[in-house]
């Protein structure tokens, strides 16, 4: 069976474990996304003839990992987006960064603009006329072997937020070099991690809270 980590699933929902480096969604490197490979092993467990829905909801950037949520109805995949627009979920993301940032928590408010041919988005502290406003709140947690560990809460979902955001009060996520990290990590990745999402089931108005242990990379090893 496809080599998934399944981190919950029922007739409506899919959430899986992201691994950095995997795409979320197909792009022009034509490489397996993950939405691909969650529809290959739902067509194996339950033997579906045809084509299986899956859809996405939401996406990580390639070099991150953590908690993904596919919808496998319609119905489904359009009452998570609704809950997803109307910000109506909880993300807590884990980062590990160069630097310990002058106050142990805080929140970051920028105007984000993203050049789409350097796929690359640019923090402005003031308004600007083509911006998005992002906001996000950070706690300081702990330092071990030279990085320091953040817990991000990110209130508005931008291209590449925590990211630059981070790095614009001098705190760049460890091997982020587009954003200012010195050296790239061996695997490619960014020590940047999904590690919980919670929102109200679309179907069965349960609250769900789904958490994804972090890579076991040795940068991770002592955070886990």
């Amino acid at each position: 069976m496809t080599n998934l980590d399944i981190l919950y699933e029922d007739n409506h929902l899919l959430a899986i474990n992201k691994r950095a480096g995997v795409l979320v969604q197909g792009d022009e490197t034509g490489d397996t996304p993950l939405v691909e490979s969650g529809k290959a092993y739902l067509k194996e467990k339950y033997k579906k003839p045809g084509a299986v829905f899956l859809g996405v909801v939401h996406r990580l950037d390639r070099p991150v990992s953590g908690v993904v949520i596919f919808a496998r109805t319609s119905k489904a995949l359009a009452r998570m987006n609704e809950l997803f627009r109307e910000k109506e979920t909880k993300k807590t993301y884990w980062a590990l960064v160069q630097s310990r940032p002058t106050q142990p928590e805080g929140s970051l408010v920028h105007w984000l603009v993203k050049d789409a041919q350097k796929n690359k988005t640019t923090a402005y502290s003031k308004p600007h006329s083509n911006g998005l406003k992002s906001e996000l709140s950070y706690r300081y947690v702990t330092a071990k072997e030279g990085l320091h560990l953040l817990e991000v809460n990110p209130a508005t979902g931008r291209p590449h937020q925590i990211r630059v955001q981070l790095a614009s009060m001098g705190c760049p996520i460890a091997g982020d070099v587009k954003y200012g990290y010195p050296q790239p990590l061996p695997d490619a990745s960014i020590a940047l991690h999904a590690r919980q999402l919670v929102f109200v089931h679309p179907v069965t108005k349960v609250e769900l809270s789904l958490s994804a242990p972090p890579p076991a990379t040795s940068w991770w090893r002592p955070f886990s």
